[in-house]
C-alpha cells in the first residue's frame, strides 16, 4: 500500500516541506492508520539483506563466462519482475523503515540509531564487502555518505526542520575496518540563523577512525 492509497490527507509531491518529502507527517499519517513500518510488507526488510548480500558478491566476484551469462539472465528476469513493483519516491518505503538499518535505504552503509534528540544522535554502522576501497579498508566516499545521512537527522532533530548539506568536510584520521560494528557520534556545535554547525566522529572501539564537520541550512518554505 502506497500514500497515495492511505488517504489523500497526507502530504504528496505538491505539498511538502521545500525540497524534501514531509517526513514527520507521513510517519505520523501512517500510525495513525496502523502502517507505521508496515509500508513495503513484513518481508521488506528481508528483501533489502539479500540485495546486500548481492552487493557484497558483485563487489568481488569473478565469473566465468559461464556465470555470467546465467546471472545477467536471472537478473534481467528479476528487473523485470521488479519493474512491477516500482513506485515514486512520495511512496517507496526506502526511507521511513525506521525498523531496518538506514531506515530501509539501500544506498546507505546499514546503521541502526541507538539514541538520537536534539542533543546529538548515537549510531552503529557497519561497513560491508560491497564498501571497500582497497586493503580490507572502507571506500572513503561510503564514510562520507554515512556521515552525510547522520548528520543530516541531527541537524533535523536539533531544528526540528527540513535542512541540506551546504558542506561537509572529512579527516580521516585511521584505517576504517569492513564487517565490523563501528560507532559514529553527532552532535550540534551551534546554530546561527539558518545555519546549523556540526560535528561527528567514527570510531572502532577506542580508536578514532574518521570525523567530520558540516554546515546545514535550514531550508525556507517552498525552497527546493
Amino acid at each position: 500500500m502506497d500514500d497515495t492509497q492511505v488517504g489523500s490527507s497526507l502530504p504528496d509531491e505538491q505539498h511538502h516541506e521545500g525540497g524534501f518529502r514531509p517526513v514527520a507527517e507521513l510517519i505520523q499519517a501512517r500510525k495513525e492508520r496502523g502502517l507505521h513500518n508496515t509500508v513495503g510488507g513484513p518481508h521488506y526488510g528481508e528483501l533489502i539483506d539479500q540485495v546486500r548480500a548481492l552487493m557484497d558478491r558483485a563487489r568481488l566476484v569473478n565469473p566465468s563466462d559461464e556465470l555470467a551469462k546465467e546471472s545477467i539472465a536471472t537478473l534481467e528476469q528479476l528487473n523485470s519482475r521488479l519493474d512491477e513493483a516500482v513506485t515514486d519516491e512520495w511512496s517507496s518505503p526506502s526511507w521511513s523503515r525506521t525498523d531496518l538499518p538506514a531506515r530501509g535505504n539501500i544506498t546507505l552503509p546499514p546503521y541502526t540509531v541507538i539514541s538520537g534528540d536534539s542533543d546529538g544522535v548515537t549510531a552503529k554502522v557497519t561497513f560491508r564487502t560491497f564498501h571497500l576501497g582497497g586493503n580490507n579498508a572502507a571506500h572513503g566516499g561510503h564514510i562520507a555518505l554515512a556521515f552525510d545521512d547522520i548528520i543530516g537527522m541531527t541537524a533535523a532533530l536539533s531544528t526540528k526542520s527540513v535542512t541540506r548539506t551546504a558542506s561537509l568536510t572529512l579527516d580521516y584520521r585511521s584505517i576504517t575496518p569492513l564487517n565490523r560494528e563501528l560507532t559514529v557520534r553527532a552532535w550540534t556545535e551551534r546554530v546561527e540563523g539558518r545555519k546549523v554547525y556540526l560535528r561527528a566522529t567514527l570510531h572502532d572501539d577506542e580508536r578514532l577512525c574518521a570525523e567530520a564537520k558540516g554546515l546545514f541550512i535550514v531550508l525556507n518554505p517552498g525552497q527546493p
